[in-house]
């Protein structure tokens, strides 16, 4: 196997220039993974998630855009900050029965509110309409798990 060193750092202005950053237009998707460990039990239901334990849940977003000038989406910081503050940090090591709204913490309940809290989130810092959240994923272990998408939430 032969290594090439790099004989020089491609230099901004010279090298490349600002309309060549973005080298497409077309709607890409952008994905980040999560996880975080919560604890939660289920009313009206029978079987062992009538008592109280605890999950490490696997959360992915995906956002979908056309890059801007510089060729990107959304930036994955951004991506993370927003999950963090809105999702992962209001969820992680808690009882999510006494943080998330009056619910049967179900998957499917959770990922119907984790979508309508990164939307928001998405819109109130004005990333919407250009990027969207298409579709959220919540693993309840590792083969289980619900997912919300765009053209489902927005069917009704």
């Amino acid at each position: 196997m032969n290594f090439e060193i790099p004989r020089k750092v491609q230099e901004f202005g010279k090298d490349i220039q600002e309309n060549q950053l973005r080298y497409h237009t077309k709607r890409v998707k952008v994905s980040k993974e999560f996880t975080f460990d919560s604890a939660h039990h289920l009313h009206c239901y029978e079987g062992k998630c009538k008592s109280l334990h605890g999950h490490t849940y696997k959360l992915q977003i995906i956002m979908v855009g056309s890059p801007d000038h510089r060729g990107l989406v959304i930036d994955f910081s951004d991506m993370k900050r927003i999950a963090k503050e809105r999702v992962i940090d209001l969820l992680d090591h808690k009882y999510l029965n006494e943080v998330l709204p009056p619910m049967n913490t179900t998957a499917e309940n959770m990922i119907v509110w984790i979508y309508e809290q990164l939307k928001e989130g998405l819109e109130q810092e004005g990333w919407s309409p250009r990027v969207l959240l298409d579709e959220v994923r919540l693993w309840e272990t590792p083969t289980s798990y619900a997912i919300a998408t765009r053209e489902l939430m927005e069917a009704e």
